[in-house]
């Protein structure tokens, strides 16, 4: 008695090996079918059996669309079979996507992060008016605020309001202003407040899951 003992390294490379060995030779075996019908109809069973081998494609939209498009991709583009859908060609799967543009929002001054970015292009959007100048100098104060958590010492309004005036491409000017924003010191009370503030709740929810607690 022999036995044929296949090796890995003598096997052909699977395309998509997710599916296992046997789903790529089933593959192979109805590209060689000659009849037509038959290949339809184990296109048909094989498709089904990898959809039962990928149960979380089953979330995702057009999922038979994937799985048909896999089908033909293990079979090399040479799968001549009646398919629900447009069949992918190997020139779409070889094209490289277009590039993206990398954001650029706040991108000089990430410590005030991209919400201030946003904040300023609303604002810019704006009629003139007490309301626009009421936003305008929020913001500011939040850029004090936000490079406070950067650097924990101080910060002169004179540097916010250069900051503020770069960042919206020199369309909101207070350099000149005889306006003061918040202090730096009552920016750092209230977000050490919150913070001591936050403590104490998790402090008190801990004591009281333990008090709770069964011993």
């Amino acid at each position: 008695m022999t036995f044929d003992l296949e090796y890995n390294s003598e096997r052909p490379l699977m395309i998509i090996p997710e599916y296992g060995r046997h789903i790529q030779k089933l593959v192979d075996h109805c590209v060689a079918l000659e009849a037509k019908e038959e290949r339809d109809t184990m296109a048909k069973a094989i498709v089904d059996v990898m959809g039962n081998l990928q149960p979380h494609l089953r979330d995702v939209p057009d999922f038979k669309h994937k799985l048909w498009d896999q089908l033909y991709i293990m079979s090399d583009f040479k799968l001549d079979a009646e398919s629900p859908y447009p069949v992918p060609s190997r020139e779409e799967l070889q094209e490289k996507p277009e590039r993206l543009p990398y954001p650029k929002y706040a991108s000089k001054y990430r410590y005030y992060g991209n919400n201030i970015q946003t904040m300023i292009d609303v604002a810019l959007s704006w009629e003139d008016g007490e309301k626009k100048e009421a936003l305008i100098y929020t913001i500011a104060n939040h850029m004090k605020k936000c490079y406070l958590n950067w650097n924990k010492d101080t910060v002169d309004d004179a540097v916010i309001f250069n900051h503020l005036y770069d960042l919206s491409d020199g369309k909101f000017d207070l350099r000149n202003s005889e306006e003061e924003l918040s202090e730096s010191k009552n920016l750092l009370r209230k977000r050490n407040s919150q913070g001591q503030n936050n403590s104490k709740n998790n402090h008190k929810k801990s004591h009281h899951n333990n008090k709770n607690r069964k011993r």
